[in-house]
């Protein structure tokens, strides 16, 4: 039984900044994530195809994906016009992102910090038994800000859970964070978070293992390590499914998922974006394996 819960984002925030890539490629590599044994799968954006043309056809996905008994199929949501349209798809959650920077939350969302809270508790209520999983993003800091105080992203985070959230993660966004800030945050919020970790200055891994050392049992990850924000510049990737894994193995920790079978999967995903992933474990290859 796995005691870490990894969601893997790579279908919808890996992709997301790409050249789009074809319906049917993107559930052939949800698929070969679901061989690899991850069971909980963000695998789309009911968003704009406008806004972000790398994830239209969001319904196509789920409607051709193979349903896997005990996988989660979780889908981010903008508004409530996308969670009804994410609901129709028959996924198990959803996610919406709001941020402790009003200015990203502003380009982001084109919404102010107070209006995302209304709309979160309205997609909460059509939502009804399916979970909402609300992402705090820029949590350490932002481009726009600068540190964000961990007191401000707690009260942001109880304010969610009293709009009717069933569950938070809170998101370095822009890679600022460092194993010192993310024991500050926790003093706020306890171990009962997930975290998302970008890897923009090389700390997700190590951000990762203090949340880990923590308590912390649930982590966003992308396969390959891709992704990034496109209202922050520079913005790293996420951290990488693989590596998270590499190290969760090392550690006697289950996520229930078959590097061997993962690293394929981050194979896969290099050839559909068509340029090298920044995994590290991609690159090296798990720390068993013999050189050449």
């Amino acid at each position: 039984m796995a005691t870490v819960d990894i969601r893997e984002v790579g279908p919808r925030d890996g992709l997301q900044s790409e050249d789009p890539v074809a319906v049917e490629d993107r559930v052939r590599l949800i698929e070969a994530l679901m061989d690899a044994g991850v069971c909980h799968v963000e695998a789309c954006s009911f968003v704009s195809p406008k806004a972000v043309p790398a994830m239209a056809g969001a319904a196509e996905v789920m409607a051709s994906v193979d349903r896997r008994p005990g996988v989660t199929f979780t889908a981010l949501v903008p508004n409530v016009k996308g969670a009804s349209m994410a609901l129709e798809a028959s996924v198990d959650e959803l996610t919406v992102t709001i941020s402790a920077s009003p200015a990203y939350n502003e380009k982001n969302v084109r919404m102010t910090v107070e209006e995302s809270l209304v709309q979160v508790a309205e997609i909460c209520e059509l939502a009804a038994a399916v979970p909402v999983d609300a992402v705090v993003s820029c949590a350490f800091g932002s481009p726009y800000e600068g540190d964000t105080d961990p007191a401000a992203a707690h009260d942001l985070g109880r304010r969610l859970l009293d709009a009717g959230a069933s569950a938070l993660t809170y998101a370095d966004t822009t890679g600022v964070g460092t194993p010192r800030r993310v024991e500050d945050l926790l003093a706020w919020t306890g171990t009962g978070v997930g975290l998302h970790l970008h890897d923009t200055r090389g700390t997700a891994l190590v951000n990762a293992y203090a949340a880990l050392r923590a308590g912390v049992r649930r982590f966003d990850t992308a396969v390959g390590g891709l992704g990034g924000s496109p209202f922050a510049a520079d913005a790293g990737g996420n951290l990488a499914t693989e590596d998270l894994v590499h190290l969760l193995d090392d550690l006697g920790e289950e996520s229930g998922v078959d590097l061997g079978r993962l690293l394929e999967a981050s194979a896969l995903v290099g050839s559909l974006v068509g340029h090298p992933v920044p995994s590290k474990v991609a690159a090296a290859g798990p720390r068993g394996r013999r050189a050449s």
